[in-house]
């Protein structure tokens, strides 16, 4: 076994391979940008090394910088996690070059999945179902759109190199498959450097299940499968294992198609099978394909260790320093039932835009497993994904574990960035996933249904005014007593709207709080507030100048400062911003050029996303404030209109 191991990642990934690699015995390295150098990660691991700037390009993407820290400080091996260089040949050939071992597949092995139309052709051999595409060299469009007839509408375009839904357009018409490819493969040549496609069938119910394989380079098991089918724009947004409505009929087809596609690639380590399944006509052993192979430790892993008492990185640890496959496919069961979500900092209502900021307040439940690599204080950084945690559950059954996730949802508390917690819940009790009626398609036909922002009602207000007072824990009216009840003034706003409150000490204990017409009244007691008569189940804090009420639906409330003036409303009319700090990656228009409300203006590039800005109105173009490529702040001016 390695006495030392570099984690070449940073974030909760990092901070989850150090747990298992010091229950162990095995000490850690890690690296850091600039952005992280006071990060959780780092702060858990025996030693750090810096390793260069807050931009992946400068800090977690220099192989080089990274096994130069490894080779100073002793480490035997190189995790590398998942994304940055997890799944990069070169790297990997450069770690052995140096006497490293990489924690993970050889290269060999990572080239042979790492082109989705090479793979396919490879499974095809190894006797492994791929869906009906053409995966061929000729991209002339031409030829495409003939391979697209003769497939049948609708088809999926996808690029051949990347993942994360780019370079990727459902076409339903042949009539529309020429804009869909130009967009696609654009999208892919900026994205990946490689604009080359694949066409394949579209599988009208589909749903993404995959299977977690484990090998040592000679033989391969699998520890069951994951339905990943709750995905928005195809990322992934809630997992869960074993997949809904498997039978043992269908596990066992897919999970020897899955140990086939590793054993044939003398894969060694972690790595997950992904396939689409057909779910119109419910899981059938002839009705899943091949989609592609992810060569490292998935993100959600954690659900397979829950249901499976494996620790994944603890084999991949074992198997790296020689050992053979711990154990037979036949000692593997499955117990019980998990999910994960994926707690992201990212503005919902604005589109699922992703957000930034510093974590002011952050607390999860007991009793739910939390993968995260932040605490309280530390901020969101642009540079990176914006995930805040994992949220893992199990239970005996499936009903249990999503209870029990629900639950766990809504006993997370964050404030100082917007997050998804609310989008997540909302899933969680959705009535058709919680039946198991499940497909990729789902979130977006109820987009609206789980993006709803509900107004505040009484008690929550009256529940934040209090907060915002301190009352009920030594605040400012704490045993106040007059000859009359003196009301104080607390005006709260959320976006555009304005809520004015008065709260008053009660005769003979607890307050009353006025919102207009309506009075309730108000009781701290030690299980928590008790207003308008009853329990009130949500908890609010105060966090500098906002209150934040958590329940079943989030409500972040700022607290106005009366001495503030107001901007011009009017002053910013026709200006568009940066809506989070990004680099500015496209400029569309030039001035004096006319424009439509809805015209794509520019393009901002922020953790790992392009998104596009569009005009507010009709109008001319008076200035072009920022050029292609600089590094803009939330809020910087990019563009101004006329009058």
């Amino acid at each position: 076994m390695f006495h030392k191991i570099l984690i070449a990642n940073r974030g909760e990934i990092a901070a989850r391979i150090i747990r298992t690699a010091r229950s162990m015995g095995v000490a850690t390295v890690a690296v850091h940008s600039e952005a992280d150098a006071h990060a959780l990660h780092v702060e858990m691991a025996d030693q750090a090394v810096p390793i260069g700037g807050p931009r992946p390009a400068d800090s977690y993407l220099r192989g080089e910088r990274i096994i130069e820290a490894a080779l100073a400080t002793g480490a035997q091996a190189i995790h590398p996690g998942y994304g940055f260089l997890s799944e990069n040949p070169d790297f990997v050939e450069a770690v052995e070059a140096a006497g490293l071992v990489f924690i993970g597949p050889s290269a060999q092995a990572i080239r042979a999945m790492g082109l989705k139309d090479a793979a396919k052709a490879l499974m095809q051999k190894a006797g492994v179902p791929v869906v009906p595409g053409y995966h061929g060299a000729n991209q002339d469009p031409e030829h495409l759109a003939g391979a697209a007839d003769a497939i049948g509408y609708p088809v999926l375009i996808k690029a051949v190199a990347g993942g994360g839904g780019k370079g990727m357009r459902r076409v339903d018409d042949p009539g529309d498959f020429a804009d869909a490819l130009a967009s696609a493969m654009g999208e892919a040549a900026t994205a990946f450097g490689n604009d080359t496609v694949l066409i394949e069938k579209y599988i009208e119910k589909p749903r993404h299940i995959e299977v977690q394989v484990f090998g040592d380079g000679q033989r391969a098991v699998h520890l069951f499968e994951r339905d990943c089918s709750l995905q928005r724009r195809h990322q992934k947004v809630i997992e869960e294992a074993p997949a809904p409505g498997m039978t043992t009929e269908m596990r066992a087809a897919m999970g020897q198609a899955a140990v086939r596609a590793a054993e044939a690639i003398g894969y060694k380590g972690a790595g997950t099978v992904e396939f689409i399944v057909d779910g119109a006509q419910g899981l059938r052993p002839d009705g899943f394909w091949f989609m592609e192979m992810n060569t490292r430790l998935q993100v959600e892993h954690p659900v397979t260790e829950a249901i499976t008492g494996i620790d994944l990185v603890e084999w991949q640890l074992r198997v790296a320093s020689g050992e053979p496959l711990p154990c037979a496919q036949e000692d593997l069961a499955i117990n019980g039932h998990a999910f994960e979500a994926r707690l992201y900092a990212e503005d919902v209502p604005a589109g699922f835009l992703p957000a930034t900021g510093r974590l002011a307040h952050l607390a999860f439940p007991a009793g739910a497993r939390i993968d995260t690599g932040v605490r309280k204080g530390d901020a969101i950084s642009p540079w990176y994904d914006p995930m805040i945690a994992k949220i893992v559950t199990h239970g005996p059954t499936r009903a249990v574990a999503l209870g029990r996730l629900a639950a766990a949802l809504d006993g997370t508390e964050v404030a100082g960035s917007v997050t998804n917690r609310d989008f997540l819940g909302a899933l969680a009790r959705h009535a058709g996933f919680a039946a198991g009626d499940v497909d990729t398609g789902l979130i977006a036909r109820d987009i609206e249904a789980l993006t709803a922002t509900p107004a505040p009602g009484q008690e929550t207000l009256a529940l934040a005014a209090l907060t915002a007072q301190a009352l009920g824990e030594g605040g400012a009216l704490e045993g106040f007593t007059n000859w009359e009840a003196l009301p104080q003034a607390v005006v709260l706003e959320a976006g555009d709207s304005r809520f004015d409150l008065r709260i008053a000490r009660r005769d003979g204990g607890g307050w009353r709080v006025a919102l207009g017409e309506a009075v309730l009244d108000a009781e701290h007691r030690a299980g928590g507030w008790w207003i308008g008569g009853q329990r009130l189940p949500a908890r609010a804090v105060r966090s500098g100048a906002g209150v934040s009420v958590f329940g079943a639906v989030t409500h972040h409330f700022i607290l106005p400062d009366p001495l503030a003036v107001a901007a011009d409303a009017g002053a910013a009319a026709g200006v568009i911003k940066a809506p989070m700090p990004g680099v500015v990656k496209a400029i569309f228009v030039k001035p004096g050029q006319a424009v439509v409300k809805g015209a794509r203006l520019a393009v901002l590039e922020a953790m790992k996303m392009e998104h596009t800005l569009a005009a507010g109105r009709d109008g001319v173009v008076a200035e072009v404030l920022a050029g292609e490529g600089a590094q803009v702040e939330a809020g910087a001016a990019l563009i101004a209109l006329e009058e």
